[in-house]
């Protein structure tokens, strides 16, 4: 799943008719007065001007202003534009028309492994969650689309009434084939208004979530997705993701700037796991890594050399409970030449690297792994008979 941010989920509402604001995306301050020139709704507008980024709160903290004309804008923009939030810094913004309109509404539709759910509610904006009770929902089934009738029947529902439920209903049909036909996961419209110049509806924020895998299929898919740590993805982990999109199983990175201790490890719960022993007992961590489902050893040797290489590691640590079904003899090795090819490269002076591990062929996995030692590895090896956090007790205290 990708997360996108909400310009490239309003070009693609606009490309299947669900109507949105004019809007403009920019890095720059100063090519927004270029394109007031241009562009006559810069210039007369009242104008929205938000971060445009993965950070949520974003009116809390101060990265949305409305009501502004071009000049204001402008300040806004150079305002928000290199303004850092925790480890994420506001790289663009994304400038709207601000459409004046009185009710706001919720609608929203999301996959799971029977279908989909149609979410609706005449309550919507920022009390969503405090109207909850009067979403109403509608299930979707694999390969079938709901009748104008019973989507404008669930509208009614949600408290929709007369020609606006009928409205509605035509949103949550063009919603529904924007889901379809874009390989979508989820997508939300919150507030989905009526604007009172000419009455008729517009989806002023957009939450979007895609199968990055299908982008094979989308020749207009110009976008990238986004981290949801409040980010963009950095280069070495865009270029695991691509890893795991191609093979069986899967790999998985993520970089924690500052941390000391690097994870390398096997399967999304010991990854949790350890990640949050580390962080329990006072440590830092440099990265979020897993690799499960019995991938390619090349896989896994890519992922090995992408931690190796994180800066200011002082240990590693290669950790997993005891696997059903993944070779630890095969995925050591990837492993082992991972760890090879990063000394090479001048990679590991001062690391010390701490293993345990459990499963299939791991007498081999772990006897093999031992042997770096030979080459000049500080390595530390373990069986499943030692308790998992204690080779973090050992890196802490080593």
């Amino acid at each position: 799943m990708a997360k996108i941010l909400e310009g490239p989920a309003m070009k693609l509402f606009n490309k299947w008719g669900i109507p949105v604001p004019n809007y403009v995306v920019i890095m720059d301050p100063e090519r927004l007065m270029q394109l007031g020139e241009a562009n006559k709704w810069l210039r007369d507008s009242k104008l929205v001007v938000k971060a445009h980024e993965a950070i949520g709160g974003r009116y809390k903290l101060g990265l949305v202003k409305i009501g502004l004309n071009l000049e204001e804008a402008y300040e806004a923009a150079k305002e928000m534009i290199g303004r850092e939030i925790g480890t994420a810094v506001v790289r663009q913004v994304i400038v709207a028309e601000m459409l004046e309109h009185d009710a706001e509404y919720y609608v929203s539709i999301a996959g799971n492994r029977d279908g989909a759910e149609l979410l609706l509610s005449n309550k919507g904006g920022v009390d969503i969650e405090d109207n909850w009770d009067t979403v109403k929902r509608l299930f979707i089934p694999l390969d079938e689309t709901p009748s104008l009738e019973k989507l404008t029947e669930t509208a009614a529902d949600a408290g929709f009434t007369g020609e606006v439920a009928e409205r509605v209903a035509k949103i949550a049909s063009r919603l529904i084939l924007c889901f379809d036909n874009e390989d979508a996961q989820s997508i939300e419209i919150n507030p989905l208004v009526i604007r009172k110049s000419d009455m008729r509806f517009a989806a002023l924020d957009a939450v979007m979530n895609v199968d990055w895998d299908a982008r094979f299929r989308h020749a207009d898919w110009d976008f990238k997705p986004v981290s949801e740590i409040g980010r963009p993805f950095t280069e070495a982990e865009q270029q695991i993701m691509e890893i795991d999109a191609r093979i069986k199983g899967s790999v998985k990175f993520v970089e924690v700037p500052g941390g000391e201790i690097a994870l390398l490890t096997a399967g999304g719960g010991a990854s949790v796991f350890y990640s949050d022993a580390v962080v329990a007992r006072g440590g830092t961590i440099a990265n979020y890594a897993e690799y499960s489902g019995d991938p390619a050893d090349w896989a896994v040797e890519a992922l090995t050399e992408t931690i190796c290489q994180l800066p200011n590691i002082k240990h590693i640590i290669v950790g997993g409970a005891i696997a059903n079904f993944t070779d630890v003899k095969a995925t050591f090795s990837g492993i082992i030449n991972g760890f090879r090819a990063s000394k090479a490269k001048g990679y590991l002076d001062g690391v010390k690297i701490w293993v345990r591990r459990g499963g299939p062929n791991e007498n081999q996995g772990l006897a093999a792994i031992k042997k770096l030692e030979d080459e000049g590895f500080d390595i530390h090896v373990y069986d499943r008979t030692m308790p998992m956090t204690d080779i973090v007790d050992l890196a802490l205290k080593a």
